[in-house]
């Protein structure tokens, strides 16, 4: 295929953020329509947060049109003609953009954590493998497919392409914020995004922003931080998140103990045996995966039974703050308590931490390399954003960190008439 063929007409689609989408390129259109990139209708933008904001039913396709949709917007209409921009690169940055969360399934977070699972070497996968995705891509050339999993995977040599959908400020995170914003309900998340991209500027290796729209950007930053503990942090939507993954962890332990399931779980056995096929991958999704805990609400297994209710029926876990460093005496003998009161601490007890970094400066050899946002100033040199912002500058490098101890307050009050333990439990969590 040739990589300038364009669709007859313009195809649309309408977008509650960004208006509409604009799809004009015909690889473009063939890679939308594939079953690979169709599956991510199937799976929610923030998993189980509509469980705390009942509007994020939103999709991981609506999430990879708007991600496309920016960065054709910054191509097109911003980087177009300027010198620092290679415009060879145009196609291959939007396929990158349409495609860069492929490979995420169900729940994302959870199944990855429990199954030891990578959503960035599935999407590798999809687009490597034998795929729809593949034989989309090949028709440009027979490499092309490995150079949009390199732009993904942030190996690719032109770092300005990588930049566009991984960086500080990038496509990714402005329709995120605004999406899921839109969806939550929430007013947060708003920011400038036709001021900001107004300011952008194509530089050798990243994107960098005029002076003049500096505001602009500092908007975005705390519209990110505002997001995250709000929403993507919020304490309703992690206990439905312990809840999923004891689920998960329940499940495999049972499968490994040679557990009769009224309902065996075909689906899992090839993650349960860490022999997981792409095949097998791209067959789960979040209505296979609510289809089973339909299922085990009916099982024997009382633990199994019990944490499958609570998710279908939104009966979830209390909170309270916790550190763990500082109380893990308390956490030891909470353990015990709850042994002791016939409730199985692996299931019922849960510690959740969540750690956000909301700015930071270029720190080599740390775990997550993370390029600063760079101002242009009027005089042509580049400044560092924190140098020039306050507001930036008094989150710069500040890691904010918040745990939670999660469990089932309701189980213990039932229990607490005729169980001295469980009234025991109670009177030390009602400490916190």
């Amino acid at each position: 295929m040739d990589s300038s063929i364009k669709l007859s007409e313009e195809k649309v689609f309408k977008d509650p953020v960004h208006g509409y989408i604009h799809v004009r390129d015909k690889l473009i259109w063939d890679l939308i329509g594939t079953r690979e990139f169709q599956r991510l209708r199937r799976i929610k933008q923030l998993g189980t947060t509509y469980l705390t904001f009942h509007g994020a039913e939103h999709s991981r396709f609506s999430h990879s049109l708007g991600v496309y949709e920016i960065v054709r917007k910054i191509i097109d209409e911003v980087f177009e003609g300027r010198p620092e921009w290679n415009a060879d690169e145009r196609l291959l940055s939007l396929c990158a953009a349409l495609l860069h969360d492929l490979g995420h399934g169900p729940f994302s977070h959870s199944f990855e954590k429990v199954f030891r699972l990578d959503h960035e070497n599935f999407t590798k996968q999809i687009i490597l493998g034998d795929t729809e995705v593949n034989e989309v891509l090949t028709f440009i050339s027979d490499d092309f497919p490995q150079k949009v999993a390199e732009v993904i995977q942030k190996t690719y040599h032109d770092k300005l392409v990588i930049s566009l959908i991984s960086s500080q400020i990038d496509a990714d995170r402005m329709d995120y914020l605004q999406r899921d914003a839109y969806f939550t309900g929430v007013s947060y998340g708003h920011f400038d995004m036709q001021r900001i991209m107004r300011v952008m500027r194509p530089r050798e290796d990243h994107v960098v922003f005029k002076w003049s729209g500096m505001h602009a950007v500092e908007d975005y930053i705390m519209s990110r931080y505002q997001m995250y503990w709000q929403v993507y942090f919020h304490p309703v939507t992690r206990s439905a998140e312990v809840i999923l993954t004891k689920i998960l962890q329940r499940v495999k332990a049972l499968y490994k103990l040679g557990y009769s399931f009224k309902k065996e779980p075909l689906h899992f056995q090839s993650l349960f045996e860490e022999k997981v096929t792409l095949a097998d991958y791209l067959k789960l999704d979040e209505p296979v995966i609510l289809y089973y805990f339909h299922m085990w609400e009916e099982e024997d297994d009382p633990i199994l039974c019990d944490l499958c209710h609570r998710f279908m029926n939104r009966n979830l876990f209390k909170y309270v703050e916790f550190d763990p460093a500082q109380q893990y005496k308390v956490l030891r003998e909470l353990e015990d308590l709850f042994r002791d009161a016939g409730i199985d601490p692996e299931y019922y007890l849960a510690i959740d931490s969540s750690s956000d970094l909301p700015y930071d400066f270029y720190r080599p050899g740390e775990e997550e390399e993370r390029l600063p946002i760079h101002l242009l100033m009027p005089n042509g040199e580049l400044s560092e954003l924190s140098r020039e912002s306050a507001i930036v500058q008094a989150i710069s490098g500040k890691r904010r960190t918040d745990h939670k101890l999660y469990y089932p307050k309701d189980l213990l009050q039932r229990m607490s008439g005729e169980n001295k333990i469980a009234e025991r439990i109670l009177s030390i969590l009602h400490r916190f």
